[in-house]
């Protein structure tokens, strides 16, 4: 029966220092009782007493021998230390029970569907007609001139007039190599052959399966454990779904955590907190691979709010 008690450690410890307070309290009361005897009227009372041997007068004077209670005063030690040891070692400590709403990882389906668009975008302009060919009539067409031809010929008598000497020009200098291109920003991925793990799971054995149900379930009591109700949203009722979005990098970091949905009263807020926090946990996310190499992925996260019935 004493294996299975259990006591919560509140419970525990406050009895355990009542235990030392009566300990307390039993010798402060002896040792008054002790010290308000005077040592005149004893000695008066046994002036005239005979010690038969060295152990009956050891304290001299018996109202005051402490001696005489040694065995209630050991057993009570032993009883008291007893006690102490079984509250210590029975003191539990309760895990805090969290309570995940049902489908806590599902989108609803109207997130899901994309919504329509509410302005059309204007049609495209006609295209332009086509040009109208005109006649023209065959008196207004004038008759092309007959080209006339210079004599090129160059016999012994003709000049030839020297050419002036060309003038070589320096070469403009080259132009200046062109900047390099900007660093290629790195592809965020929606859907990778294996996506982003809360951690806690890695070391555990099993199949890459179970690995991600084990590390869903972790992710969903780390959330509901630390998500905290807005009171204003508790005050009005205010229940819903909320959707954050959040990036996990190459070395397993959560970056660039942003509301999608929001039902108000301070809800979107509340689990955007949770979302940030997860970088101060002891360890980081498993990132997300695609073909064998650690990239960026986009994680998206429902969080319900219910009222407890």
């Amino acid at each position: 029966m004493i294996s299975d008690l259990s006591i919560p450690t509140g419970t525990s410890a406050l009895l355990i220092i009542a235990v030392a307070v009566v300990v307390i309290a039993i010798i402060l009361f002896f040792r008054g009782r002790y010290k308000g005897k005077s040592a005149a009227d004893l000695g008066e009372k046994y002036k005239d007493k005979v010690w038969s041997s060295p152990l009956e007068g050891r304290n001299k004077y018996p109202d005051v021998d402490a001696f005489k209670h040694s065995s209630p005063f050991l057993l009570f030690g032993l009883l008291a230390a007893l006690a102490t040891v079984i509250l210590a070692f029975s003191a539990t400590s309760y895990d805090q029970e969290v309570r995940i709403p049902d489908n806590a990882l599902e989108l609803d389906e109207d997130f899901l569907v994309e919504p329509p668009r509410t302005a059309e975008p204007p049609p495209p302009p006609p295209p332009p007609p086509p040009p109208v060919i005109e006649e023209v009539p065959e008196e207004e067409i004038e008759e092309e001139e007959e080209p006339i031809f210079e004599d090129t010929e160059v016999d012994e008598e003709t000049v030839v007039d020297e050419p002036p000497p060309v003038v070589e020009e320096e070469a403009p200098p080259p132009p200046p190599p062109p900047p390099p291109p900007p660093p290629a920003e790195e592809e965020i991925f929606k859907v990778v052959e294996q996506m982003p793990r809360f951690p806690g799971c890695e070391d555990m054995s099993g199949t890459e399966k179970e690995k991600d149900e084990c590390a869903k379930e972790k992710m969903l009591q780390y959330i509901y454990k630390n998500l905290k109700y807005p009171a204003i949203a508790r005050e009005n009722g205010v229940e819903g779904m909320c959707v954050i979005q959040f990036v996990v990098d190459q070395n397993g970091g959560v970056t660039g955590a942003n509301i999608l949905r929001d039902i108000g009263a301070g809800c979107g807020e509340a689990a955007l907190k949770v979302v940030e926090k997860m970088n101060n946990l002891p360890q980081k996310w498993t990132p997300g691979k695609q073909r064998g190499r650690s990239v960026k992925v986009f994680y998206t996260l429902p969080v319900r709010f219910r009222l407890e019935g």
